[in-house]
């Protein structure tokens, strides 16, 4: 079992077409896998209630403010008997963060191709490195670029900026495509509208460098790209 969070405090990112298209991808490998959704604002829930029968599970757990500790209690409550959570991070929303980040294995940090977009997560960077030492290195962390632009490589500025930290970058980055709004209205993925597309590949190319930070990927579970 292992809880996956996709964190980032600011909106805008791709943190719920991550969160989703990931949760996906390991079903459809034979997973028990279930989204956790922890945005009040409930972007994750709304894009999965177009269809009466949702794509993936979906628990929420965001809560009032008084009971913002029991975040982490829920999210190890709904892992049992489950092979992965994911949870949809809250932006803006520091509380939430920290609770969602105590209760993870491994955290994923969505950020745009620009050196800005990473100093403002440097806040969340530093929780994470702290998260790291307090559990000896078993909480596993990495960036994963998100909106870059088709054919485009990432520039020596970005390199550069997330080079001082000790968190790899994903080769996979996710490309800004026009399909990933269009299946967000219709309730879908990209691995259902277009199984074999390029936005596909990514994703399913993201999956297994995920798989491979936990140290869960093997032949048997690799995801064909």
């Amino acid at each position: 079992m292992a809880i996956i969070s996709i964190l980032n405090q600011k909106g805008g990112v791709g943190k719920t077409t991550l969160s989703i298209h990931l949760t996906h991808a390991l079903q459809l490998q034979g997973a028990n896998a279930v989204l956790v959704d922890s945005d009040p604002q409930g972007s994750t829930r709304d894009w999965l209630a177009i269809n009466e029968n949702p794509i993936v599970p979906v628990v929420s757990v965001d809560r009032p403010t008084t009971e913002i500790n029991l975040i982490e209690r829920d999210i190890k409550s709904i892992a049992q008997q489950k092979d992965f959570i994911i949870v949809d991070g809250a932006p803006r929303h520091y509380e939430i963060m920290v609770a969602v980040l105590k209760a993870s294995d491994c955290v994923i940090i969505p950020i745009q191709p620009s050196p800005v977009d990473v100093w403002a997560t440097l806040d969340l960077i530093e929780l994470v490195k702290q998260r790291v030492e307090a559990t000896n290195g078993k909480l596993k962390a990495a960036f994963v670029i998100t909106l870059a632009m088709k054919g485009t490589t990432l520039g020596p500025d970005i390199l550069k900026a997330v080079s001082r930290f000790d968190f790899p970058v994903f080769k996979t980055s996710i490309t800004r495509r026009v399909i990933y709004p269009k299946v967000a209205n219709n309730g879908t993925t990209v691995l259902d509208q277009d199984p074999k597309g390029e936005a596909a590949k990514e994703i399913k190319s993201f999956t297994n460098e995920v798989l491979d930070l936990l140290g869960e990927k093997s032949q048997n579970n690799a995801i064909q790209v």
